[in-house]
């Protein structure tokens, strides 16, 4: 019998001590020290283990020039943007894991995978939903597939046994924090529970080449409650964002070992579920009835898709002694750079007014791109002019009010073009070599701030 072994986790970012701390020296965070017992030992004889039953050979070293490289093929969904979030679709033996706000639509999006590879047998465990309820739901959504398993199960070993028997090709588990391991004693949901299932799970998928996807819960500050070894552990971490309270969802990649972490899909969610984005440049600009200002459009590039976004300026006078610097899906630190150079390059007397700043559509933006469309919407605010609905900008900001060139120009402006624009504003490098027979759009190279305010405002 194993010694008994008592340890103290933090439930916030599972940072562990063999005694008890009133603040974690980790994450700083008070009265997250939690007690747990921790028991490593062998299965009992009689229990049932993935792979128990197999007999694995011994580890042998080899040459990185004696290693077969092979193609490996992709499960390909029928979720288009879920197959933009993973670089292709999913990758066979890997394990994904997706988190996101209670309430969000983790458990929707899921079973809407689950329910549309029709030509896959896929296993998805519930511990959270009985099958009454995942039946309600799937017939909400109006998917029919016969190859679709539900088991509502916590235990691993019964998990484990059941995938033997239905030989599933793609495993689906909601959620990590409902698993219970029987070599662990604390309860469901504690950092050492979560950490050995997400073990058991990563060693299951890696032996029998079948992806996991497991949904997670998140903390109140936006990461996946557990301890942070749960994302080191995993192939790729998906975020699942948006407001609760308004229909659109983004899913963000943050980790991926098969392909880029700048990829994003875009979902909406109605009575029938989820249903994917095309074009969602459509919906992250407003519809304007009459020209307002403080209103500038931007072509950015979120990994390989161009999308063009609606930043939201308001300039006005301060009320109070310390002027106002607030922003909503851009860095506040580049906002304030950019007021300097405004302030500095452009003559715009900023220091005694309140800036507010917002991208529309509730994405969080890092592109450098937007920033002369960032200053566009500012300018147009501080002067009370509105710019023209038919302008877009895709240019970097620099210090000495000199406008940069960005990357992959051409694909923002052909999105631009699509979307009905008529004139783009981008940096003299960017327009050096550009093959202008190819757009209808009227692309206008600038080389200083003060070059686009003429041109904007005369």
């Amino acid at each position: 019998m194993a010694k008994i072994k008592l340890a103290y986790f933090c439930q916030n970012c599972g940072y562990n001590s063999p005694k008890w701390l009133g603040k974690c020296p980790s994450c700083n965070e008070w009265n997250t020290m939690v007690e747990e017992l921790v028991t490593k030992d062998e299965p009992e004889k009689g229990s049932w283990r993935f792979g128990s039953g197999a007999t694995k050979a011994k580890s042998v070293s080899k040459k990185i020039s004696d290693i077969t490289a092979t193609e490996r093929y992709r499960i390909i969904t029928e979720d288009a943007e879920l197959n933009r979030v993973l670089g292709g679709g999913l990758v066979p033996g890997s394990l994904v894991l997706i988190g996101g706000e209670p309430g969000i639509g983790k458990s929707t999006l899921m079973l809407q995978i689950a329910l549309s590879l029709k030509d896959y047998n896929v296993l998805y465990v519930s511990g959270e939903e009985s099958e009454q309820q995942l039946k309600m739901r799937a017939e909400r959504l109006s998917f029919q597939n016969d190859r679709c398993y539900i088991l509502t199960e916590t235990s691993t070993d019964l998990i484990f046994r059941q995938i033997e028997q239905t030989e599933p090709d793609v495993v689906i588990i909601d959620s990590i924090q409902t698993l219970v391991s029987p070599l662990i004693e604390s309860g469901a949901g504690s950092v050492s529970q979560i950490k050995e299932c997400a073990a058991e799970l990563m060693k299951f998928a890696k032996e029998s080449d079948i992806p996991v996807i497991m949904i997670g819960h998140i903390t109140k500050d936006g990461s996946i409650a557990g301890p942070k070894i749960l994302e080191h552990m995993v192939d790729t971490v998906l975020q699942f964002e948006g407001d609760r309270y308004m229909t659109y969802r983004i899913l963000r990649t943050t980790k991926n070992r098969f392909g880029s972490t700048a990829e994003l899909g875009i979902y909406e969610m109605n009575a029938e579920g989820l249903r994917q984005v095309s074009n969602p440049s459509e919906i992250l600009i407003s519809e304007r009835a009459s020209q307002i200002s403080g209103i500038a459009i931007a072509a950015m590039m979120e990994g390989n898709r161009p999308l063009n976004i609606e930043i939201q300026s308001l300039v006005s006078t301060t009320t109070y002694g310390m002027p106002q610097r607030t922003s909503n899906g851009f860095d506040s630190r580049r906002l304030q750079m950019l007021l300097a150079v405004l302030e500095k390059r452009g003559n715009f007397r900023l220091g005694t007014q309140d800036v507010f700043l917002n991208i529309a559509g509730g994405l969080k933006v890092e592109d450098p791109a937007i920033d002369l469309a960032v200053c566009a919407a500012i300018a147009s605010s501080y002067e009370d002019i509105a710019i023209l609905q038919s302008v877009c900008f895709a240019a970097e900001v620099g210090l000495g009010g000199e406008i940069r060139a960005v990357s992959r120009i051409e694909s923002r402006i052909s999105e631009a073009e699509k979307l009905g624009y008529k004139k783009i504003f981008v940096s003299k490098n960017n327009f050096k070599g550009l093959d202008q027979t190819k757009f209808k759009i009227k692309i206008i190279a600038t080389e200083k701030l003060e070059e686009v305010f003429g041109e904007l405002f005369g």
